[in-house]
């Protein structure tokens, strides 16, 4: 997709694939089943086994369970199905917007309410604004159910949340009777300088569920698996999802993920530091050809959220309608059109979002600055 959606002139910094080859260990895993013919059904606990001990060896947690996982087709048609069992149709779903653009699709196509509690201008949670929306969203919903669809790493921003901030979450998810969904699928690309803390690991987390999957880790969003984990008092809901949604998962995929968490260690590692030296020149390359443009480091995602808003273009909220994650408007028009760079727009990632861009680094350098060359033209074009 990333490269075949646009014409061949246009760099694609926009959508979440990396430009990498496949880990030889998933690669050799995938040939080993085609060539005997290993493409039934899957079966078995292989998958979550490699998770537990992939979160062990990486993350030093030990309460992921293969008795508490369940095969899902991908992270977020597991979210669908968590939300379907833990809310009723009409119930709110809150999230942090600016936030990855599906949750407002999946959200609303799965008839629950979205309710945002933006993050602060750190592009971090807001503990103060969480709590005021979980009142005041309480107070609407006395006797109602209410979720919370959380991003751990953060999509767009790349923050990667503390375990103060989760605890502080927590704590506030039993005060006013919410149950947290985490979407945890960028956690293995957490950068040099910050630690990712599983959700399901804080105290007060013990009703929660984490969603989990090697798709971003290791570029697998076309071979897809994922397992739902549940905590000690989520394990009846995760026992009630029906067998049609286990079985929609790619048994390849299956084999792709168990595999990148049992042998991608040394892969990955590798990944994460070109990352991190993208994440440097990128800062460089800001620095040199827009510098009126805003950028924290990112901490965790291959993902950069760029503040444009001092560029002067006219800008595009997200609005009450559903928007495609193609749509441009703002500063990711002005890039596309001026200068051939295809970005994600910041306005489909809701309130907050409008006069930003989202950007990919996980490119080769010499794309990574020709495109931020490419966009300091475009920029100067537009002040001219």
């Amino acid at each position: 997709m990333k490269w075949r959606t646009h014409p061949a002139d246009v760099l694609p910094l926009w959508v979440a694939e990396m430009d990498v080859r496949l880990a030889p260990a998933i690669a050799d895993a995938l040939h080993q089943a085609i060539e005997t013919g290993d493409t039934g059904y899957p079966f078995g606990t292989e998958f979550a086994e490699s998770l537990v001990a992939f979160a062990s060896r990486r993350w030093n947690w030990d309460g992921a369970s293969v008795d508490r996982a369940a095969v899902i087709p991908d992270v977020m048609m597991g979210a669908v199905q968590v939300l379907r069992l833990i809310t009723d149709p009409g119930d709110p779903v809150v999230v942090n917007s600016p936030v990855y653009a599906p949750f407002y699709a999946f959200i609303t196509h799965g008839d629950r309410r979205i309710i945002e509690a933006p993050l602060g201008q750190d592009g971090r949670i807001s503990p103060e604004t969480l709590e005021e929306t979980f009142r005041r969203t309480r107070e609407r919903n006395r006797r109602g159910k209410i979720a919370y669809l959380l991003s751990n790493p953060h999509n767009p921003t790349g923050a990667v949340h503390t375990l103060e901030e989760l605890t502080a979450v927590a704590g506030l998810a039993r005060r006013y009777g919410v149950r947290v969904v985490a979407d945890e699928i960028h956690a293995p690309l957490v950068l040099p300088g910050a630690r990712f803390t599983p959700y399901l690991s804080v105290p007060g987390a013990e009703d929660a569920f984490s969603l989990m999957s090697a798709t971003k880790g290791w570029n697998l969003a076309g071979i897809k698996a994922a397992l739902a984990l549940a905590g000690p008092e989520a394990v009846a809901d995760l026992r009630r999802i029906p067998s049609e949604v286990h079985l929609g998962a790619s048994y390849l995929g299956v084999i792709a993920h168990t595999a990148a968490f049992r042998h991608g260690d040394a892969w990955l590692d590798a990944l994460l530091a070109g990352l991190d030296a993208n994440r440097t020149l990128l800062a460089e390359l800001v620095a040199e050809h827009l510098p009126l443009v805003g950028f924290t480091r990112p901490e965790g995602t291959h993902l950069a959220w760029l503040d444009c808003r001092s560029l002067g273009v006219a800008q595009e909220e997200r609005g009450t309608g559903l928007v495609a994650v193609t749509d441009l408007a703002g500063p990711a028009k002005l890039f596309f059109e001026q200068g051939r760079v295809a970005l994600s727009s910041g306005h489909i990632f809701g309130t907050g979002g409008a006069g930003h861009v989202r950007l990919n680094f996980a490119t080769p350098q010499s794309i990574l600055t020709e495109a931020l060359t490419r966009m300091g033209r475009a920029a100067a074009l537009h002040a001219a």
